[in-house]
């Protein structure tokens, strides 16, 4: 099955145009956590979104799903980390299934500022972002897992039902970690190494051998996510329609750079939904 529009992101730039490609009629398809943005959940309390004062963050974002819902909108829960543009169409990677849309709109949110050195250079040599999608290419091999969240212990575990030997890296406090089969790292990943293939991770305590690294976030940069996108900095680089360098390829929210603001995203989600339509109409 082939979507019209697959959005990327759950925040309120992802809601938005979500319900505005329902009132379309379009065929959509929602990836992201279901329970909305971690970030508009967070903030105690809200001043500026028009037409709903003094607002909590939970209240609001409450409010987005619920409206979302009341429209016909399902979320897929899911993490997105590749998109590849085929022209006519985009297949998404997520998980171990591959989504395709006709159009795509990436709010996935603040990417990070700054990679591993070596992790974009190396990414689809060695390099991956998704320990489930990849896990049986390392059948008897060696893998690092460099995780930036607790939410990834279950792909580590995953990952050693193939792999002979995985070790995991966490970069947040960790505590006393154990995870049945693989070996914990506690140090800071430095650089990624390599020739033709990624075979060294680099910390501040010394190299791990190795014959791939996964890179697990919760966002990943969208020059990594999507060959041939053109950012600015960390920022995914948008024209007023919200079209990117990728035809058929939207962004709205944080990920398209400052002013990190609710309100905005909103009007950029409803924007990039309404230039879909219009890219939709004519392929």
């Amino acid at each position: 099955m082939r979507y019209d529009v697959a959005i990327v992101g759950t925040g309120p730039a992802g809601l938005e145009a979500a319900i505005t490609l329902k009132i379309r009629k379009k065929n959509i398809i929602v990836i992201g956590k279901k329970d909305a943005s971690s970030k508009v959940r967070s903030a105690e309390r809200i001043d500026n979104y028009l037409g709903i004062p003094a607002v909590s963050g939970d209240d609001l974002a409450k409010k987005m799903l619920d409206h979302a819902e009341s429209m016909g909108v399902e979320i897929t829960e899911g993490r997105v980390s590749m998109i590849y543009p085929y022209g006519e169409y985009f297949a998404i990677q997520c998980g171990e299934e591959i989504i395709e849309a006709t159009s795509v709109i990436l709010c996935a949110g603040v990417a990070p500022a700054k990679t591993i050195p070596g992790e974009s250079e190396y990414l689809g040599r060695g390099v991956s972002y998704c320990a489930t999608c990849d896990a049986a290419m390392y059948k008897d091999k060696k893998a690092v897992v460099v995780s930036y969240s607790p939410e990834f212990e279950e792909e580590a575990e995953f990952l050693r039902k193939y792999a002979s030997e995985v070790i995991y890296v966490p970069t947040y406090d960790a505590g006393d970690l154990k995870i049945e089969g693989v070996e914990i790292v506690k140090a800071k990943p430095v650089e990624i190494k390599g020739a033709m293939k990624a075979n060294t991770l680099v910390t501040d305590n010394g190299e791990i051998a190795t014959d791939g690294v996964f890179v697990l976030r919760d966002q990943i940069a969208p020059s990594s996510m999507v060959p041939g996108l053109e950012t600015e900095g960390s920022a995914v680089k948008c024209a007023r329609d919200m079209s990117t360098s990728v035809p058929g390829l939207f962004a709205a929210g944080d990920i398209t750079g400052a002013p990190y603001q609710l309100i905005k995203a909103s009007g950029e989600g409803l924007t990039a939904a309404l230039s879909a339509v219009s890219y939709l109409s004519k392929v």
